[in-house]
């Protein structure tokens, strides 16, 4: 004879819910969420886990539907606001997230998260001054905390403050999931002691300094323009980057020194991340080293593509370059790009050639193109940024989003457009159309998030009066 099963308590599958949501589990806690809400559905606690479970397993429309109810029950749940805010976020819907954030700060002044939360909803708004409060205060009550270190290097980089945003900016290597810069394998299989961080001094001889190319494609190019600086004071130099990379390091560097792989490396006493060179050279305090061009196209190239373009394009046209969305897996890639039917007021334009460098999926956009001016896709015969650098050399201007083949152009100072998002990454820093990293740019900025009519509205005007 079976016993009866022994009934099982709201509060016993609210604590098992929890726990798996902490172990990263959001599909287990889903289960017994759904055990706990058919015993009591109007129960805030567990309607609120529900919302945390979709986000975490990414359906942002059903944790919105489960923080609602929450807040409905139970309008003082500063966790529930604070997970509105976050979707909205993500929704772009800046507005309600901002009301929900304000909220959820006000209920629970002490919840770091939802402050942490608010100063990137107040980033994405523009207000960059709430937005150093809320993470200052993030940081007040708990100093280690990674996001919002970040959060406040943002913004203060963004607004200009160099000095103090350097240094927050070094958090970044401490953000969940952000991989070491040097893979603790190699050191590991090596028998080496961790190597210690440069300080920006002068190496004594026989120290090798290896300097890691991290991040992104476009912070690579925009941080090269230090390396000639970085010989000068360590002559054995090595640089661990991708093989994307070689053709821009090259230019500023002796190939030699430049490794692909981690296994080439040799032994090294000292690292630093290319990213970290502005800090250690004083960046802002002592103005950005601008020494005109420090890239080029290789001539022979450069002149098989005009031979090139003469073919493609009528010589009469105007020829200029086009890049409408950046890497997708990008973490801003939502704001920065857009889809090629958005750039229609460019397409009526008369006497002008648009040569698309555009690689990745948006590229397939070209195939639904109807507009009246001629578009040429160039990505199929582009191999490498050698290509790319001397396709830049015989365009009359870049029109660009926020990518890497803008930073391209400005390294070479070739005229280049450059498409914001209302609130850009904060190497463009705010209120103005030009840049100290790169002369030859001109910046559009959004007027409001996700409205692309201004910014296009000066290019086409740019481009009539130019």
């Amino acid at each position: 004879m079976t016993s009866p099963p022994v009934p099982v308590s709201l509060r016993d599958l609210l604590s098992q819910a929890d726990l798996e949501l902490s172990k990263g589990k959001p599909d287990a806690a889903e289960h017994a969420l759904c055990v706990a809400l058919a015993l009591e559905p109007a129960a805030p606690e567990a309607l609120c886990l529900a919302g945390l479970a979709a986000h975490l397993s990414r359906r942002p429309e059903l944790a919105i539907r489960w923080f609602e109810r929450t807040v409905r029950l139970q309008p003082d749940n500063a966790t529930a606001h604070s997970g509105l805010g976050e979707e909205f976020r993500r929704a772009a819907q800046l507005d309600e997230a901002a009301r929900h954030g304000r909220l959820a700060a006000i209920i629970e002044p002490g919840d770091v998260n939802a402050l942490h939360n608010l100063g990137i909803t107040s980033y994405d708004r523009l207000e960059i001054e709430r937005s150093v409060v809320c993470n200052r205060r993030a940081l007040r009550l708990a100093p280690n905390m990674p996001g919002p270190h970040f959060e406040l290097a943002e913004a203060l980089l963004v607004s200009g403050h160099f000095e103090e945003g350097w240094e927050e900016y070094e958090w970044r290597f401490r953000l969940p999931d952000s991989p070491p810069p040097i893979p603790p394998h190699l050191l590991a299989a090596r028998g080496l002691a961790p190597p210690r961080q440069w300080n920006g001094r002068l190496l004594p001889d026989g120290d090798q300094l290896l300097l890691v190319a991290d991040q992104g494609f476009g912070d690579v190019i925009q941080f090269a323009r230090y390396l000639p600086m970085v010989q000068a004071l360590c002559p054995d130099l090595l640089v661990a980057a991708s093989a994307e990379m070689v053709p821009i390091l090259r230019q500023v560097i002796d190939e030699q020194r430049i490794h692909e792989d981690w296994d080439s490396l040799p032994d090294f006493q000292t690292w630093c991340a290319l990213s970290s060179l502005p800090r250690l050279f004083g960046t802002g305090s002592q103005g950005i080293p601008t020494t005109g061009p420090y890239l080029e196209a290789d001539r022979e190239l450069a002149d098989w593509w005009k031979r090139r373009l003469d073919q493609l394009v009528p010589r009469t046209y105007r020829r200029i370059g086009l890049v409408w969305a950046g890497r997708p897996s990008h973490g801003n890639d939502h704001n920065r790009s857009l889809r090629l039917n958005q750039l229609a007021p460019l397409f009526d334009l008369d006497e002008v050639a648009f040569l698309s460098l555009q690689i990745g999926p948006a590229a397939a956009d070209i195939g639904r193109y109807f507009g009246r001016a001629p578009l040429v896709n160039l990505a199929p015969e582009i191999t490498d940024f050698d290509d790319t650098l001397a396709i830049l050399s015989g365009l009359e201007r870049l029109i660009s989003v926020d990518t890497a083949v803008a930073h391209l152009a400005g390294a070479m100072e070739r005229p280049a457009s450059v498409l914001l998002p209302f609130a850009p990454d904060w190497r463009w820093l705010i209120d103005r159309s030009d840049t100290p990293w790169y002369p030859s740019l001109t910046l559009h900025r959004q007027n409001a998030p996700g409205d692309w009519t201004a910014p296009l509205h000066e290019v086409v005007n740019l481009l009539r009066t130019g």
